[in-house]
């Protein structure tokens, strides 16, 4: 049994993004790692990055980024493709470039993909989600964010990245079109295992004023250049985490692999742990009373259990460690 990491990425020392340590997370359990490098700007400093990794199982492919064919972050899905396609392991495992997995589910994830390598309706692995904000000491634990994703698939061509890159799904037609990462039809549900193991998911911890330029980033993709400029306007030019004291609190350890990248966070005077939102700023969508009405009754009466929401997977049971 072989297994194949992979990822994309761009931009990744302009955007504050721990591409690096997300696949170092990984590699460990990997018979190879293959990373498609966009075209990065003159001064990003990204293949000097992943090239420091040293590591004989890095398969670099360079690729060229459109937004303007693929909108809607769909570019992403396309770019997670071109990697998936160039991998060769019977399972393939995917770690976006701001996560990163604890080096204790290691031997958990290849032990599951030993035990269903045979299993052919088995299509992949489903990991549970911290979702960090603002700092590695806040995470969200409420209906707005998904509690659980696909991150290990099957070597199979018929599976695609769908939609902004967050999940995969099973196509019987499929020419790599904007339409196709965007539709449901002719396409199904991949029939997954579920892990008792955590992605750790940092894309919401960068400086403020870092955030808000990656958010505009994500917005010219999916609406455009001209769409963002009104979507931007009025926004400070560092984001507003809002109160962190409303979010629940992380007392786990991280991935030991993060321990350097955590050190440079250094914008906790720019970040509020006390009092309420601020009142001149529109609401984040957590923030909002329906929502919050959602997530408490999840949370409190239904055992955590999703009420409705995004849930792109069937469930055939949970690994038994065995």
């Amino acid at each position: 049994m072989t297994i194949s990491g992979f990822t994309f990425v761009k931009n990744a020392s302009k955007l504050y993004i721990p591409a690096k340590e997300a696949i170092l997370s990984v590699l460990p359990i990997c018979d190879e790692f293959v990373i498609a490098i966009g075209d990065n700007d003159e001064d990003d400093t990204t293949m000097d990055i992943i090239n420091s990794i040293g590591s004989d199982k890095i398969k670099i492919v360079r690729t060229e980024w459109d937004t303007e064919t693929y909108a809607k972050n769909t570019e992403f899905a396309r770019q997670t493709d071109i990697a998936k396609d160039n991998c060769t392991g019977d399972w393939l495992f995917y770690i976006q470039c701001d996560e990163a997995i604890h080096e204790n589910d290691l031997p958990k994830v290849k032990s599951a993909c030993e035990k269903y390598l045979d299993q052919s309706e088995v299509e992949g692995l489903l990991f549970k989600y911290y979702h960090f904000w603002g700092d590695y000491q806040h995470y969200h634990d409420d209906h707005v964010w998904y509690k659980k994703e696909i991150r290990v698939i099957r070597n199979d061509s018929k599976i695609h990245s769908w939609k902004d890159a967050q999940s995969f799904r099973k196509f019987e037609t499929f020419d790599g079109s904007f339409e196709d990462y965007q539709k449901k039809e002719d396409s199904a549900k991949l029939n997954v295992i579920e892990l008792d193991a955590h992605i750790y998911h940092y894309g919401y911890v960068r400086p403020p004023a870092m955030m808000t330029k990656k958010n505009k980033k994500n917005s010219d993709s999916y609406r455009g250049e001209e769409a963002t400029k009104d979507f931007m306007k009025g926004k400070p030019d560092a984001h507003d985490y809002g109160p962190l004291n409303k979010l629940k609190e992380f007392t786990g350890e991280h991935p030991s692999v993060m321990s350097d990248w955590m050190n440079l966070h250094d914008w906790q005077d720019q970040l509020q742990y006390t009092g309420g939102r601020n009142p001149a700023r529109p609401k984040h969508k957590h923030e909002k009373a329906k929502y919050k009405v959602v997530s408490w009754v999840e949370n409190s009466l239904n055992g955590g259990r999703v009420i409705g929401g995004f849930k792109n997977y069937n469930i055939l049971g949970k690994y038994d460690g065995k």
